[in-house]
């Protein structure tokens, strides 16, 4: 089943703010030791670790805390009472 627009919009939402804090901490790493780096150089090496915290970390953080909320139901607590 493909999810409704409503959920991807909630997904990107969601992905937005937990992927900014982290490619902005690589950034402050990154910067100081590529000094001088064209930004193809710099996005060669920042591309993998990024690619790697998004599909390791927080998309199963966002899936477990936020997958009733982009779903678009309520919790499982919220439904047994």
């Amino acid at each position: 089943m493909k999810p409704s627009l409503a959920a991807r919009l909630r997904m990107a939402a969601i992905m937005t703010l937990a992927v900014y804090p982290v490619v902005t901490l690589y950034l402050y790493i990154l910067m100081p030791l590529t000094t001088g780096w064209e930004i193809w150089q710099r996005s060669l090496v920042l591309v993998p670790f990024m690619a790697t915290t998004i599909v390791l970390l927080i998309v199963p953080l966002i899936t477990r805390y936020f997958g009733a909320f982009i779903a678009g139901r309520k919790p499982a607590a919220a439904q047994a009472a």
